[in-house]
């Protein structure tokens, strides 16, 4: 048989070791614990394992009032679905159950609803919401793709992290739900878009190339931007404000806080006992909640300590 350059081409290609699949993201848990009044320190008890999932559970966030906590669960192997886990109950609930990916879940300005990215059939990232109970789905931003992660300004205005192509990095966007239109403020930020209490700003990390990174606030109304304090840790990007106006931050498993009369981080717990690296996290009462007679409630997405 005669040997053609295509002949030797199938035959490279069948001796070639295929590549390796995607590696899917490391399983996190969900793990609710509290503050002490003052915000000083966390409670000495383990804390509470809520998603209880070996797959993929992150991106908590507090009901306004605390009762719940909304969180992205994928519980299938194939597309992460919105859940809700009732604190005094103990207990969760699915909320969406769609052939899509939702994440990212945020109770809507009105309280009657709450927000998501939605990974849509084609891959599409937009800005979706539904109804409390998880029903009614509908379009928020039309024409604004790919947003990557969301925060609330008011009733009619968004911060959006939306991702950048062809290698450009992500930006920081305004967007106008009555106009469907979007304006760039910043680039080369993080994933995490917070309201700062008792301000009306809304805060971000910027991720500069060959710098340190640095939290800083836009302000809606005039679009300008100014720095608060480096992160804790250099490359961390994923913070909490609470309703004192303190920011928390992650190092591995300790947490660190930082004031705007404190001058520097704190360490203000150590998880290390009970679970992993410490990213994403979720402070109740926060921007958008009251405190009441409950006790300041702290969510942290964390790896599970192996077995």
């Amino acid at each position: 048989m005669k040997t053609t350059p295509l002949l030797l081409l199938i035959l490279f290609l069948a001796q070639t070791p295929a590549a390796p699949p995607p590696q899917a993201p490391p399983p996190t848990e969900i793990y609710l614990t509290s503050l002490s009044a003052d915000g000083a320190s966390i409670a000495a008890a383990a804390p509470i394992n809520i998603s209880n999932n070996p797959g993929y559970d992150n991106q908590p966030s507090f009901l306004p009032d605390g009762s719940a906590v909304l969180f992205t669960s994928n519980r299938d192997g194939k597309q992460t679905d919105i859940f809700r886990y009732d604190v005094a109950g103990q207990s969760s609930t699915q909320l969406t159950r769609t052939d899509e990916s939702e994440y990212s879940p945020l109770v809507t300005p009105d309280g009657k609803g709450f927000s998501v990215i939605r990974v849509e059939a084609d891959g599409t990232q937009r800005l979706w919401r539904f109804d409390l109970d998880g029903s009614n789905p509908r379009l928020v931003l039309e024409n604004v793709k790919p947003v990557g992660y969301h925060v609330w300004i008011d009733a009619t205005h968004l911060a959006l992290f939306v991702l950048g192509g062809q290698g450009q990095p992500s930006t920081l966007q305004i967007a106008d739900t009555a106009s469907g239109r979007a304006e760039t403020i910043d680039s080369g930020i993080g994933r995490s878009l917070l309201r700062r209490p008792r301000t009306g700003t809304i805060s971000y990390v910027s991720k500069p190339a060959g710098g340190r990174w640095v939290i800083k606030e836009l302000d809606p109304k005039t679009l300008q931007t100014s720095a608060i304090v480096e992160t804790a840790d250099p490359a961390s990007e994923d913070c909490a404000w609470d309703a004192a106006g303190r920011l928390i931050m992650a190092r591995g498993a300790k947490l660190f806080i930082w004031g705007p009369t404190a001058g520097a981080w704190r360490e203000l717990g150590d998880l290390s006992a009970h679970v992993g690296r410490v990213t994403r996290l979720a402070v109740w009462p926060s921007a958008s909640g009251r405190a009441g007679s409950s006790p300041a409630r702290l969510a942290v997405v964390a790896e599970p300590l192996a077995k």
